[in-house]
């Protein structure tokens, strides 16, 4: 299951902040693939598969 971290619709953050915060999340949560979800609006994470972490 996908967990919303931020959601830019609501949120007054720039384009570069947006980014800048995607790289603090996947900082803060390694075990996860963090990304800009273009149809939910939103940073997303999702549980990376055991068999991506062991390439």
């Amino acid at each position: 299951m996908d967990k919303v971290f931020i959601d830019v619709r609501t949120s007054d953050l720039t384009l570069s902040e947006i980014f800048r915060q995607i790289e603090v999340i996947q900082s803060d949560n390694p075990d996860m693939e963090i990304f800009l979800d273009g149809d939910r609006h939103a940073i997303v994470g999702r549980l990376r598969n055991m068999n991506d972490a062991e390439r």
